[in-house]
């Protein structure tokens, strides 16, 4: 991955019209409803807006090689814990906190660098990127051994393990398919696959939702825009096939599962810890999205089964 490789390599302009098509289509579709049918499209258009900005920055990071795109992931895995940890109140203890973000940088620090001596194809530690949960897992265990205190020092640990391998790790993978031979097709689609099945639960279930999916965990999520979602992530493969030249027809099903389910599971993951905790959003930085990680949720369980099901199947590396 690299400026030059970018601009002649078929995927990612592909992908850079497929995108622009996609927002301007959109806005299309959206001044319509508003202006021609009147409808009331509320916090929608700040979503629209926000996206208009968002889609140029991530295109931007992965033009620009893979050494931007992996330490943009890791620092958005690094913000997104921020804001886990505000919300749920871990933010206070110094020593866990400051263990998870060590464990993130390691996660980033794996997929940037090579085995030392070799024996892994490409560029990006696989070995080390997979056992970085035990040293960082075992680092949180240890904190109150070291300073020898065991009141409330349970719920600390279980949230600290949770930021960690939840955002830090699972959402890490993301950044490794930048080592991938075919990295523009597969972060390209995971990305844009994963965020428009988002589009598709949202207006499945606006337009014809009438039973709630979990209705103690997001009460507006219904099963007409989970069964939608699923539908329209089936098709991608097949319609942006160009994004996995080595891919089979399974490979094709099971990315379309993963994306169609897994995107969801990630959603409805963050929606358990924020009722628990009794807020709405995880942030407010992004207009219409909330914080960071209420706009990456969705990729959590996605980029670490996708990368995982490449690399079974050989088209990892």
């Amino acid at each position: 991955m690299s400026p030059h490789h970018a601009l002649h390599d078929a995927i990612f302009l592909a992908y850079l019209r497929v995108i622009f098509v996609s927002l301007f289509m959109g806005g299309i579709v959206l001044g319509v409803l508003h202006w021609g049918f009147k409808k009331d499209l509320g916090p929608i258009w700040s979503t629209y807006r926000s996206w208009l900005v968002l889609a140029p920055i991530g295109l931007t990071a992965i033009f620009a090689g893979r050494v931007p795109t992996i330490i943009g992931i890791t620092l958005l895995a690094i913000f997104g814990f921020k804001e886990f940890a505000r919300a749920s109140g871990l933010y206070r203890d110094w020593w866990m906190t400051g263990v998870v973000y060590t464990g993130i940088i390691a996660v980033g620090t794996a997929s940037l660098m090579s085995h030392p001596r070799g024996e892994e194809p490409g560029p990006g530690w696989f070995g080390f990127f997979v056992a970085v949960p035990v040293f960082a897992i075992a680092s949180i265990l240890l904190i109150p051994i070291l300073r020898n205190r065991a009141r409330g020092e349970l719920q600390r640990m279980s949230l600290g393990i949770v930021g960690f391998v939840y955002i830090g790790w699972m959402f890490g993978h993301l950044g490794f398919l930048a080592n991938s031979v075919n990295a523009y097709g597969f972060l390209l689609y995971v990305i844009f696959a994963t965020e428009l099945s988002d589009v598709a639960a949202f207006t499945f279930g606006r337009l014809f939702g009438r039973h709630p999916l979990r209705s103690e965990i997001s009460p507006k999520k219904t099963w007409e825009g989970a069964l939608g979602a699923l539908a329209v992530s089936m098709a991608l493969p097949w319609l942006l096939r160009f994004s996995f030249p080595g891919f089979g027809p399974w490979q094709l099903f099971l990315t379309g599962l993963i994306v169609g389910i897994g995107g969801q599971l990630g959603d409805l993951s963050i929606s358990v810890i924020k009722r628990d905790i009794g807020t709405k959003d995880m942030g407010a930085l992004i207009p219409g999205h909330g914080g960071i990680l209420d706009r990456i949720d969705s990729l959590i369980y996605v980029a670490p089964l996708f990368l995982h099901m490449a690399n079974y199947s050989n088209q990892l590396r």
